[in-house]
């Protein structure tokens, strides 16, 4: 098992840093999903093709982290049906997640095909990496959220606008499962039952998946 990072919580003094770390606790934790944001393709079980980032290169590491909050499913997927994977930092409890290494403008791009945008466009990262949230507009994936640092560089991850409970929570597919349970599994830091148990509880996945059929899904992959 690979050891857990822990987070230094407190905001990275370099306000344009070359890397980040993008923490992610969705399907892009699968490194065959995350390759088709940066190599550009179409994943296995999407429905949709992805353009790829500016910089084709995949990250220089990938570690294992957890952020303080809570994962739940939310809205539909057009890509792959059910709901999607939001994180809410103001929620007490453990996001399990894996962040990658990337540069500040693949970081971007990423950001950028979530929202459906060409990727071509440069982030400001000075205000998320100022005050820990920045709220570039009101689109699902358009708010900022640095959980800290890692080796001086900061954690990055996108997530939504509105509160866990502002919203109603969405069953996610199966598909979407799988790669989210399959990456996380893939972390190295958690075994079968411990990453199956984290998912099933997740509101939207609570109630509609057991942590039996999340454990089937991981072993028929």
């Amino acid at each position: 098992m690979k050891a857990l990072r822990s987070i230094d919580s407190t905001l990275p003094v370099d306000r344009h840093p070359e890397r980040v770390w993008y923490a992610s606790y969705g399907s892009n934790m699968h490194v065959d999903r995350l390759a088709a944001y940066i190599r550009g393709g179409r994943p296995p079980g999407a429905v949709r093709e992805y353009p790829g980032c500016r910089n084709p290169a995949m990250p220089v590491r990938s570690i294992p982290v957890e952020l303080t909050g809570a994962m739940y499913f939310a809205t539909e997927s057009p890509v792959w049906g059910g709901g999607r994977a939001f994180y809410d930092p103001e929620v007490d409890g453990r996001v399990l997640a894996r962040a990658h290494l990337v540069t500040t403008d693949q970081f971007a791009d990423i950001a950028a095909q979530e929202m459906y945008r060409a990727p071509d466009v440069d982030l400001d990262l000075e205000g998320v990496l100022t005050s820990g949230r920045a709220v570039l507009g009101e689109g699902r994936y358009e708010t900022l959220v640095c959980a800290g640092q890692v080796e001086g560089m900061p954690v990055l991850t996108f997530t939504a606008p509105w509160r866990m409970s502002d919203v109603e929570w969405t069953r996610p597919s199966a598909a979407y499962v799988r790669f989210l349970a399959a990456g996380l599994l893939s972390a190295g830091a958690w075994d079968l039952e411990a990453v199956a148990s984290y998912v099933a509880a997740c509101p939207g996945a609570a109630g509609h998946w057991s942590v039996q059929s999340v454990v089937d899904l991981l072993r028929d992959s």
